[in-house]
């Protein structure tokens, strides 16, 4: 594996686990453990954790920075409250989607206002220079003083109770819910959030503290888990991978993601106009969800086929481990987009049927 790809603060321990390493987004990655079916089943059935260092993450301080946020993104911030956050993209001038990513906000020193918000590992220097642009020295760059750690599943919170000074219990799940507090008697961020679709939390603190954290939850039993396990739980759960369910040229309507768009409480921000003319005109594409039947699973950039023509692509996909059957995403026509609709996944020279189903596979 190449010499140039950074490593997280948590690579020694990683090694020391046995993990498999590979490369993601420029990174030495963990990619699995004791192996992805059992990880996965770990995080479904009681708790798991992983290593999300990788992740960029910024600070944002100042005045006017729910002005200056509002004009990048299709949500209206100003919903958020002190203590809640926002899943939302940031987009382009095309209403393509540079990134998704989470913002929180926090309680505000005077007229400054105090955000933060995390990114995807493979955009980071692109989101920071897009960011940058618009915020000037509002913004902050953590991404390499902290280790980020998701700790996610059935019996999260309760794994983490004791470790954690605040109730951890009292954390809203709904609207991301986070806190500064004491993690292992240091201050340390944690936010209800997760890329599992089970309950659970992400903890945001320094390097030290991080480690030290991550060993004693591996005390307590808790399985490390990988990449593999990340994709196919996010899968299961009905959540965009960036760079194979969307990208800039795809815009938030396209993706699904129409419940992030609130048009009637905002002001102009980049891509307006293009989700107005699409909101108006209609799509010509759009992301569903996709059911086999048997073992036969649809990877990425699989063709879609209807009625002997390609109509549309296969973005992420998998066999399932929790519901024993193999699930996709993938692009569509809208007037092939109902769920129940039969299609065909083109899997080398034969076709296979696909059913389109809710994204939520849970």
């Amino acid at each position: 594996m190449s010499n140039s790809l950074k490593r997280t603060p948590l690579y020694d321990l990683h090694v020391a686990a046995g993990a498999r390493l590979v490369e993601f987004g420029g990174w030495e990655m963990p990619v699995q453990y004791k192996g992805i079916v059992a990880e996965h089943n770990a995080v479904r059935s009681q708790v798991g954790m992983f290593d999300v260092s990788h992740m960029g993450k910024f600070a944002i301080s100042g005045e006017g920075v729910i002005e200056a946020l509002n004009k990048l993104v299709p949500s209206n911030l100003g919903r958020l409250k002190v203590g809640q956050a926002f899943y939302t993209v940031l987009l382009n001038e095309q209403a393509g989607i540079i990134d998704d990513v989470i913002f929180y906000r926090h309680e505000p020193d005077g007229d400054r206002e105090n955000w933060s918000v995390i990114v995807n590992a493979s955009t980071c220097a692109k989101d920071k220079a897009w960011l940058q642009q618009h915020l000037g020295d509002r913004l902050v760059d953590n991404s390499e003083s902290q280790i980020l750690i998701a700790v996610q599943g059935k019996t999260a919170i309760a794994t983490l109770q004791d470790l954690v000074v605040s109730d951890l219990s009292k954390l809203p799940r709904l609207r991301f819910g986070h806190t500064n507090t004491e993690v292992l008697g240091v201050p340390s961020f944690v936010a209800r959030t997760g890329y599992t679709g089970e309950d659970g939390c992400e903890i945001m603190t320094d390097i030290d503290t991080g480690r030290a954290l991550w060993q004693k939850l591996l005390d307590l039993g808790v399985m490390p888990c990988g990449l593999g396990c990340r994709d196919t739980l996010r899968l299961e759960a009905g959540m965009h991978l960036y760079g194979q369910d969307m990208n800039e040229t795809i815009t938030p309507l396209e993706a699904d993601l129409n419940w992030i768009i609130h048009l009637k409480e905002k002001g102009d921000f980049i891509g307006r106009a293009v989700l107005e003319e699409q909101k108006a005109n209609g799509l010509t594409r759009k992301l569903v969800g996709l059911e086999l039947a048997g073992r036969n699973i649809a990877r990425h950039d699989y063709p879609i086929r209807y009625d002997g023509e390609t109509v549309g692509v296969v973005t992420s996909g998998t066999m399932s481990p929790t519901l024993g059957k193999a699930i996709a995403f993938g692009y569509v026509p809208p007037h092939l987009s109902k769920n129940g609709q039969i299609l065909q996944v083109q899997i080398r020279d034969k076709e296979f049927a696909a059913t389109v189903t809710k994204r939520n596979f849970l």
